[in-house]
């Protein structure tokens, strides 16, 4: 059955260039274009707001004061409580999009949350079993090197396909600019939030890990001594000399002079955000363990996965309290 509705605005009829029917002031909404069904609902929104200026300040004021609050909020937390801060933002990030892509029936999403939830899954177990295998810290770090390569390239190529498409070039091969910009936004998003969600739990891994080794402790002295020729990430030894080059993977010495695997100090300063040396916890120069240029644009886009991080896992929660409490106000 089609739906009739009646559209008034200012004590005036608005017609947005539609045809009437039977009665003057009434129009069947089901032979309207996409296009005008959406200039339909906008003059019905503004015929219904009409007149609650004062409310709507009112509520305005209540964001910006709220998201205020509650920067000022986690900030505190963040440096009070900085492990149930990341625990709960690491649960926030991976449960927050899910609810959403859930509801809007994103099932390409959903595919892919759930094949990186159960690989990092069993990463993270073989992570946090005591004894710790020889050989998981480095399956570990490859891992969550390969996800976080993987997510910083699918970001940069969903960017280039949003600016390409801003510039027109998508025409140059006759793809629409909605498909284009879809697409390329749908990359940029993954990439992006697969690189936050894989740094959060490369990091939770890596603590975990080094204090199981014993070289490291998040406050005080080692438990061990390192020896000369010990990876103090994964406690194996080294067997390829700094000034070699090495069939798969090469070995860096830090400006504190203490020497690790390749895989091991480049996930412990990329992947899991620990900007100093394992042992001593000396700073590390990256742009010195860096050398090559192209390597560099890594650290600024482990940066920026940061900056997100509070627009992914907080920045719905807050909206949502907000609505909370117009809605207990009375507000709308």
């Amino acid at each position: 059955m089609a739906g009739v509705f009646e559209v008034e605005v200012d004590g005036v009829e608005h017609d947005h260039g539609l045809e009437h029917h039977d009665e003057p002031n009434q129009f069947d909404v089901s032979k309207l274009s996409p296009e005008e069904k959406w200039r339909v609902e906008h003059a019905r929104m503004h015929a219904k707001h009409k007149g609650h200026e004062a409310m709507h300040a009112e509520m305005v004021l209540i964001l910006i004061v709220t998201l205020v609050v509650a920067q000022l909020v986690l900030v505190q937390w963040k440096q009070r409580h900085p492990k149930s801060y990341n625990l709960v933002t690491l649960f926030q990030m991976w449960v927050v999009p899910l609810y959403f892509t859930t509801k809007l029936h994103w099932w390409r999403f959903l595919t892919t949350w759930f094949i990186f939830s159960v690989i990092t899954a069993y990463i993270s177990y073989r992570a946090t079993r005591k004894p710790l295998a020889c050989t998981t810290p480095r399956l570990v770090y490859k891992w969550f090197l390969l996800l976080y390569k993987i997510s910083y390239a699918t970001g940069i190529v969903g960017y280039s396909v949003v600016m390409f498409t801003l510039f027109g070039i998508n025409l140059i091969f006759r793809i629409k600019p909605e498909d284009a910009m879809d697409f390329g936004v749908s990359l940029l998003f993954y990439g992006l939030y697969y690189g936050v969600l894989g740094r959060d739990f490369a990091e939770m891994c890596a603590d975990f890990m080094a204090s199981t080794v014993g070289y490291y402790s998040a406050s005080g002295m080692p438990t061990k001594h390192l020896s000369d020729n010990i990876c103090a990430v994964c406690g194996q030894p080294i067997l390829v000399d700094v000034s070699e080059e090495g069939i798969i993977e090469n070995t860096y010495r830090l400006s504190c002079n203490h020497v690790f695997h390749e895989f091991c100090i480049r996930g412990w300063c990329i992947v899991g955000k620990k900007q100093m040396c394992p042992y001593c916890k000396e700073k590390v120069d990256l742009k010195r363990m860096f050398s090559n240029p192209w390597e560099r644009p890594h650290v600024m886009y482990g940066q920026l996965l940061d900056w997100l991080r509070y627009l992914v896992a907080w920045q719905p929660v807050i909206i949502g309290f907000v609505q909370g409490i117009n809605y207990v106000l009375g507000l709308e």
